[in-house]
């Protein structure tokens, strides 16, 4: 406990100084590997009001309460450093969870959405107002996306740039297709707008009920590589509790085991994954 402590106690002192020696910034600065690949995640989950910084700074304090955790319990830092690493990726494996979900509910409702703007469109309305009132008569998860457009686009009158912002809001594959195709009608003009969303309704409707035919089918096989992997770790917790069993591990030989053993964890699920799961459809045109 007064490990612990001390421990928490410096992190916050070097916190403190460093907000104070930490010399102010020259100008924009490009963002890192790391930063970039947090913000887009937290984009594509849906998340607003949490800084990519913000994000790796809890992904660090979980994987750093998971090691002293298991590092207490168990006495071999190994173990702690093992289970430290699974700790720290927990953050990110909930938001790649939240992504997959939002965007099986997304490819759900977006026939639904094209129809709702072909119906407004068909009435009279331009695409433009057709587009703003699915912020009130649309599906209920993607109206605050298409309301801030009509907002953006009642401020500034610029339709390119309030498209633009509504793709960064939705940051979803599908959503990229639809505001792209909506971009080249408005661009084109003539009189087969109401034809193309037709079509692009009919074909979002297939590809959606087909991509949760093949997901559900492969689904086993996903669930089977999560519990495969889960398995030996779960004992290797359980084992933690048992001080004389556990030791063994508290060495550099022991190390290299549980190194050896999450390199091969790790490896065979990528493999099961690359068989099991569909690609994902990528962002395009951001």
């Amino acid at each position: 406990m007064g490990l612990l402590l001390g421990l928490f106690f410096g992190i916050g002192l070097l916190m403190i100084s460093w907000s104070f020696l930490a010399p102010p910034s020259a100008g924009p600065r490009a963002e890192g590997r790391f930063t970039s690949a947090s913000r887009e995640l937290l984009a594509e989950a849906g998340v607003e009001g949490v800084t990519p910084g913000a994000f790796i700074g809890v992904c660090a304090l979980a994987g750093t309460t998971g090691f002293l955790l298991m590092y207490v319990v168990s006495g071999a830092w190994p173990i702690g450093l093992a289970f430290g690493v699974f700790a720290g990726g927990g953050p990110v494996a909930l938001l790649k969870g939240r992504v997959r979900r939002r965007r099986a509910e997304f490819r759900e409702l977006w026939p639904d959405v094209v129809d709702n703007i072909a119906s407004a469109v068909r009435a009279g309305l331009s695409l433009s107002e057709a587009l703003a009132q699915v912020g009130d008569r649309g599906p209920l998860p993607l109206r605050e996306p298409f309301r801030r457009f009509g907002a953006d686009y009642a401020s500034t009158g610029r339709f390119a740039d309030s498209l633009d912002r509504l793709k960064a809001r939705l940051a979803d594959p599908v959503g990229d297709r639809v505001v792209e195709a909506l971009r080249i009608a408005r661009e084109v003009g003539g009189g087969d707008l109401g034809r193309l969303l037709r079509s692009l309704s009919a074909f979002l409707r297939d590809d959606a009920r087909t991509r949760s035919e093949l997901e559900a089918r492969q689904s086993w096989s996903i669930n089977g590589a999560r519990v495969a992997v889960a398995a030996p770790w779960l004992v290797l917790g359980m084992l933690s509790f048992q001080g004389d069993v556990i030791q063994r591990y508290n060495s550099a030989t022991g190390a290299v085991v549980i190194g050896i053993g999450a390199a091969l964890c790790l490896l065979a699920y990528r493999v099961m994954l690359r068989i099991g799961r569909l690609p994902e459809p990528e962002r395009v045109l951001r």
